[in-house]
């Protein structure tokens, strides 16, 4: 296939593309390398791919609706994989404006590419966040998602609201994928696991919300890579027996899906922390404080619909992970 992956430089994008790269695929990457973190990283993570035959990496912003429109008019792709998106609950809460412009405007002309392409399939990044004020667990996309806490989450309910406006309108086929918790080598610095990493590794306390009672469905970056591209290749369709007096939020009578896609095993932080510490070789000096804003206190996916559907669960378990990230870390930092 002809791909367009927006966020290539991102934790999740980077490794997408390898490994579509890697099966035969050409793939268009997408980027606008901001500053929201250390764009260092993400010249490190495209390093491994950018001189690939079959890759090709643009600097965009998906807010250039000209430019945009340009670029699928020029590739005619065949797949989108939309992750590019301004990432981080807290960061929503401090400055709504960037999440506005990103997560909607550049959705919308995103999917006005497709539209206009006629593009196969187009699979966009969802959040877990969706869930919001829901506590029955494990969450399932089959239940409503309408009391986000966030505008990070509110952003990414109305991109599954637009994508299914599009797939009934143009028939164009849509699939939302609610990441729980992703982390592994190469992830973002502003998440979690590396803000401990960092800490432990200078000597300095961690800062442990909810006291470390909460849990978090903790996922792999590969798991979440071998979700995608099983979905993509398999574009969504309408459901026939679709219920409009029961309406199932899950699917639809137009070519519309919402998956979960998570480790389907939660874990409670200060686990997570043990677990780091065992890998780093080094304790932590913990500063309990209550929940943060905008922060649920569980997520657990539902991922039977993908098991079901594609055969497919994830598969590392958090030990090992946290080793291959821990390794990671210590070499990309010269420790």
């Amino acid at each position: 296939m002809k791909v367009l992956v927006t966020g290539s430089a991102g934790f999740i994008g980077s490794a997408l593309c390898i490994r579509l790269i890697d099966r035969g695929d050409e793939v268009v990457g997408i980027d606008n390398h901001n500053d929201y973190y250390d764009p260092a990283l993400k010249e490190a993570r495209i390093a491994r791919h950018v001189d690939h035959p079959n890759y090709t990496h643009i600097r965009m912003n998906l807010e250039d609706r000209k430019a945009i429109s340009k670029l699928f008019q020029d590739y005619q792709f065949e797949g989108v994989v939309n992750l590019a998106a301004q990432a981080g609950v807290s960061y929503s809460i401090e400055n709504p404006l960037a999440y506005i412009d990103t997560n909607l405007v550049g959705f919308a002309h995103i999917i006005e590419g497709c539209r206009h392409n006629k593009v196969g399939h187009l699979v966009y990044a969802s959040s877990s966040s969706t869930y919001g004020l829901n506590t029955k667990q494990p969450f399932s996309t089959h239940d409503g998602v309408n009391h986000p806490i966030s505008l990070y989450a509110a952003t990414k309910k109305a991109n599954e609201l637009m994508a299914h406006a599009y797939s009934h309108l143009y028939n164009l086929p849509t699939t939302g994928l609610r990441f729980f918790t992703v982390y592994g080598p190469y992830d973002r610095p502003d998440m979690a696991l590396q803000k401990f990493t960092r800490a432990i590794m200078n000597n300095e306390p961690i800062k442990v919300f909810n006291f470390g009672k909460h849990r978090r469905d903790f996922t792999y970056i590969d798991d979440i890579v071998e979700g995608i591209i099983r979905i993509l290749d398999r574009p969504a369709s309408p459901k026939p027996d679709w219920d409009s007096n029961n309406p199932n939020p899950a699917t639809s009578s137009a070519p519309y899906r919402l998956y979960n896609i998570g480790n389907n095993d939660p874990v409670e932080l200060m686990d997570y922390i043990e677990a780091l510490e065992t890998s780093l070789g080094k304790k932590a000096e913990k500063e309990l404080l209550p929940l943060q804003p905008g922060d649920v206190l569980d997520t657990y996916a539902d991922v039977d619909d993908l098991a079901e559907q594609f055969g497919y669960k994830p598969s590392m378990s958090v030990k090992q992970g946290m080793e291959n990230f821990a390794a990671w870390y210590k070499e990309y930092h010269n420790l």
